[in-house]
């Protein structure tokens, strides 16, 4: 059984007024690119897009493009962020355009992104938006969800629509939430609702314990990440307890090949598992201090990594054959498949390969 590749897609590229209030007139996931440097010889900054250039996703040219651009590689559908917080959404005008207008024809799902939006981008501090949490919400927040998910393009299992939380760890009560959900999806004329839990800060919960029904691998693992490449000079200072202003100090720096290798030396879940990779990740463009950077990445090393990963994990059925890839276009985390001006479409090519290959 071949699996199906599911691209993490980020909305946030186009100006909405509470980022004009946050971060200033204009702002989207493209001021932090455009201003990005490299911190040490040989660091991939800026990350700069090519074919489909700095686009703004209000523009259904743009939707178009990058729809035809996945299918061309073979990706299945687009995994949409969706910000809701207790009835506010917030860069909700793609999908919404999406439905619409009916195009592009091309497969969707959303993820809920159900954290706090904070002025260090990991929900942690300063709060922008706080995510809050009651029966009534998840009522209205549903309703509000069945409007896409009968859209004939919503990617469903057996009539199913299939809905991802990214933080079910920060839910009051899971599983009662999932109950509520699935009573009100039976009732809009739907078999059911198939909820997958992304496993971002929090794996080895068997879904069905919280009334989900599958887990999905969030990539990078943040619990899992090998030991930081440092200088030696650094590991003395450290030691020491000396502080430096030096990019080992400031961020954080792992080797892209050692996470791949650990990553597939994890032992398969015995739950039902949708596994997942990352093409690379720099979220220093968005970060001054405390980021995260998966030194060097290559389209090469990807395709090495997804190829093992292929043959390590088996789909949990027919039906339920996804696989993640975070993601589509974060291109402020420097972790994306849209084609780089170093690389060019050679992370698709990757993609293109390694999933034909299951039809043989």
């Amino acid at each position: 059984m071949p699996f199906k590749p599911i691209a993490i897609h980020l909305p946030q590229f186009h100006p909405i007024p509470e980022n004009d209030e946050w971060w200033g007139k204009g702002f989207t996931e493209w001021t932090n690119v455009a201003k990005a440097k490299p911190l040490f010889k040989g660091h991939y900054q800026p990350q700069l897009p090519a074919d489909l250039g700095f686009y703004d996703l209000r523009l259904a040219e743009t939707r178009a493009a990058q729809a035809a651009m996945a299918k061309q590689y073979g990706i299945y559908g687009f995994c949409y962020y969706h910000y809701w917080f207790h009835g506010k959404r917030l860069l909700q005008q793609p999908v919404d355009e999406i439905i619409r207008t009916g195009q592009p024809d091309f497969p969707f799902m959303l993820c809920w992104a159900n954290g706090s939006w904070t002025r260090t981008w990991d929900g942690n501090e300063d709060i922008l938006i706080e995510q809050t949490y009651s029966a009534d919400d998840d009522a209205a927040h549903i309703q509000h969800l069945v409007t896409y998910f009968k859209d004939n393009r919503y990617i469903k299992i057996d009539n199913k629509p299939v809905l991802a939380v990214c933080r079910t760890e920060m839910l009051p009560d899971a599983a009662a939430t999932a109950a509520l959900w699935r009573n009100a999806v039976k009732a809009a004329g739907f078999d059911d609702l198939y909820l997958v839990k992304m496993e971002m800060f929090e794996a080895g919960v068997p879904p069905e314990k919280i009334g989900f029904d599958a887990a999905a691998e969030f990539q990078p693992d943040w619990r899992n990440f090998p030991p930081q490449q440092r200088k030696p000079w650094q590991r003395i200072a450290n030691r020491l307890g000396l502080h430096t202003s030096s990019v080992y100090a400031r961020h954080r720096l792992i080797d892209y090949a050692a996470l791949a290798k650990k990553m597939l030396a994890k032992p398969v879940p015995s739950y039902k598992f949708f596994p997942g990779i990352t093409p690379g990740w720099d979220n220093t463009p968005r970060k001054k201090k405390g980021g995260l950077i998966l030194k060097d990445n290559t389209p090469e090393k990807f395709e090495y990594w997804l190829k093992e990963a292929l043959q390590k994990y088996a789909p949990v059925s027919t039906n339920e054959n996804f696989f993640f890839i975070n993601a589509w276009n974060e291109w402020a985390e420097g972790n994306h498949l849209e084609p780089c001006t170093r690389w060019g479409t050679q992370y698709l090519e990757a993609v293109s390969r390694q999933f034909s290959q299951q039809q043989k």
